[in-house]
């Protein structure tokens, strides 16, 4: 894909943007080359997600010296030992998913002063290859994060890929104004539309901008 097409992609998504108006456009821009992230800085945009907060390092640092402030999102899973790595990086993280996580997050944020602003991840289809909070286990761990003092602002989830989406995404709204989170990161390219007339207010476009990924992590 060409990156006057890639540039045209983030035009016309983010247009459709500006009709659903409270939901936050997340460019996801992982494995993709820099050329490609930088056309659609070019245009303007300013909110990515990142898998990896290795990859994340190699790659924002630059780009906000040149950019300026940049919204970074941490949408793949976390290992402890990145945490901190990961408060120096990201803006938000969305996959809070376990206790051990959260005691570990408000440590740092005792330490370092600040804390990015977090969802938890549930798995709402029960997935054993798939991380995240059970959906029975939701209200729980939501209250033991309130209770260590971490700002956790709404839920995410990864509906299974041969289930309907929607039935997924009506769960996890209902999870989050049960828990009272105002935030629900959920849609990705082939199904954001259905996210956000299901009350996405986070969504997470690849393909839809970039096109087909060009290189896989090492």
């Amino acid at each position: 894909m060409g990156l006057t097409e890639i540039q045209d992609n983030i035009a016309r998504v983010e247009a459709q943007w500006e009709c659903a108006g409270r939901t936050r456009l997340i460019a996801v821009s992982k494995v993709q080359p820099d050329d490609r992230v930088a056309a659609v800085l070019d245009q303007g945009h300013r909110c990515f997600g990142e898998n990896r907060v290795q990859e994340a390092a190699g790659k924002w640092p630059a780009f906000r010296e040149t950019y300026g402030e940049i919204d970074l999102h941490l949408i793949g899973p976390l290992q402890s030992n990145k945490a901190r790595q990961a408060f120096e990086l990201f803006n938000v993280i969305h996959t809070l998913d376990r206790p051990k996580l959260a005691t570990t997050f408000a440590r740092l944020a005792d330490e370092m002063g600040h804390c990015p602003d977090m969802l938890i991840q549930v798995n709402t289809g029960r997935e054993d290859q798939k991380a995240g909070v059970l959906p029975e286990e939701v209200d729980d761990f939501v209250r033991q994060c309130q209770d260590l003092s971490l700002p956790v602002k709404g839920l995410m989830c990864i509906p299974p890929v041969d289930e309907e989406a929607s039935l997924h995404f009506a769960l996890l709204d209902k999870m989050a104004a049960r828990n009272g989170v105002p935030w629900r990161s959920m849609g990705m390219s082939s199904d954001y539309d259905v996210a956000i007339s299901l009350g996405a207010t986070h969504v997470r476009v690849g393909s839809a901008i970039f096109g087909e990924r060009v290189a896989s992590p090492q």
